[in-house]
């Protein structure tokens, strides 16, 4: 079975993300959206509602699997049995950073191979750093979002 991990802070998971998980469901029998815990940030959702977030927005697809992680993205690759990390890309300076991090992941673990998946061109100017920032100034971000998330109910479950 061709497993990738498909890692990220995912926060929150926007539809670029989504467009890059369905091109990455072409690829391979199972994608796991994997939630990845940096303890140097506090971020705008904790990464529980993240995890439900997805969930929420890939309700009803098929060989999608959602969790969150801790430590190395390579190492959780090995314990999923994945050989594939999936890095979605919007621009060139997207390219530059992820090449660094693919050349580092390669290093510890040569077996484990990054693929890069440009975002359609109708969501490339779409970031979570937008999508913040339209919900911290009280706009409505529902554009910018997977049609299954109830962002308000999100919002709403973060202030508690």
């Amino acid at each position: 079975m061709r497993i990738a991990i498909f890692p990220g802070s995912f926060d929150p998971f926007t539809l670029g993300h989504m467009d890059i998980l369905r091109s990455a469901l072409k690829m391979f029998d199972k994608v796991i959206v994997a939630v990845g815990y940096n303890s140097a940030k506090s971020g705008f959702f904790p990464p529980e509602l993240r995890v439900r977030i997805i969930q929420d927005a890939v309700q009803g697809m098929e060989n999608v699997e959602v969790c969150s992680y801790r430590g190395l993205t390579v190492n959780f690759c090995k314990e999923k049995g994945a050989g594939w990390i999936i890095r979605g890309l919007r621009t060139t300076t997207d390219f530059e950073m992820e090449s660094v991090i693919a050349q580092a992941n390669r290093k510890m673990a040569p077996e484990i191979l990054s693929i890069f998946i440009p975002a359609g061109h109708e969501y490339s100017f779409i970031s979570s750093t937008v999508v913040r920032d339209v919900l911290n100034n009280g706009g409505n971000a529902r554009c910018f979002l997977p049609q299954n998330v109830d962002i308000e109910h999100y919002l709403k479950l973060r202030e508690q």
